[in-house]
């Protein structure tokens, strides 16, 4: 038997859905701000004002319309961000050297004690023409790219 999360929904937190809205004091100025946290996360994915309520002392109490906008906004900027990441990992070129096209694919493995990075090129049929490791701060750009295929694939510097 599978156990169903439990909801919280009270005034300054509610959780449903996968995320946690918890509103918190600004440490910044004198109003409020809501942390949206995805269940099992560490760190809220979203930080962000809170509106102040008729006291204009305390925050305005979380709802569930509130609580479905927040998840929405905070789900679409986790998404945005993840694409950021895997477009900054995973980059290509096409180019044209020697009289042939030829598309560059840099491929960035982050890992805090060792990341890494691959350079690989395939030309119109898709057919690895050549592979080496690089360093995960090598720039591909297409300076780089026809550089490194007029060089007949050596490693880059």
């Amino acid at each position: 038997m599978t156990e169903e999360p439990t909801k919280i929904q009270e005034p300054r937190i509610w959780s449903a859905d996968g995320w946690t809205a918890k509103v918190i004091k600004n440490e910044d100025d004198d109003g409020w701000a809501v942390a949206m946290t995805r269940d099992g996360a560490r760190e809220p994915a979203l930080i962000g004002p809170w509106t102040m309520g008729r006291d204009k002392k305390n925050p305005k109490p979380l709802d569930n319309n509130a609580f479905n906008t927040l998840v929405k906004t905070a789900s679409e900027f986790v998404r945005r961000s993840e694409q950021q990441l895997h477009a900054t990992l995973h980059q290509s070129i096409t180019v044209t050297a020697g009289g042939a096209r030829v598309t560059v694919y840099l491929g960035i493995e982050p890992d805090d004690d060792n990341p890494s990075a691959t350079l690989r090129a395939k030309d119109d049929t898709d057919e690895l023409l050549a592979e080496v490791r690089v360093a995960p701060s090598f720039k591909l750009n297409r300076s780089s790219a026809v550089a490194w295929a007029e060089n007949g694939f050596a490693k880059p510097k």
